[in-house]
């Protein structure tokens, strides 16, 4: 068994392209500083958590700083920039 330590900018997940989040992934795109922001609803609190870590995965592969607001009302949150 071989055991390297290897930078974690290195580590590519490619599962994420064909998750249930690429429309989410993709909208995250489009997000403008200061302009729109997502809202997106959610079932449950796993649900949000899952798109959180999608959303901060991006925004550690990406450098940009999207934030999140929730509506626990209406089961909604709401990424902007």
């Amino acid at each position: 068994m071989r055991i390297n330590f290897v930078p974690r900018a290195e580590i590519k997940i490619t599962k994420k392209s064909s998750s249930k989040f690429r429309e989410l992934i993709d909208s995250l795109n489009k997000l403008e500083p200061g302009g729109e922001a997502l809202e997106v609803s959610f079932n449950n609190e796993k649900e949000l958590n899952s798109m959180r870590n999608v959303v901060y995965t991006h925004n550690r592969e990406t450098g940009d700083k999207i934030k999140s607001g929730k509506d626990s009302v209406n089961n909604k949150v709401y990424f902007y920039k």
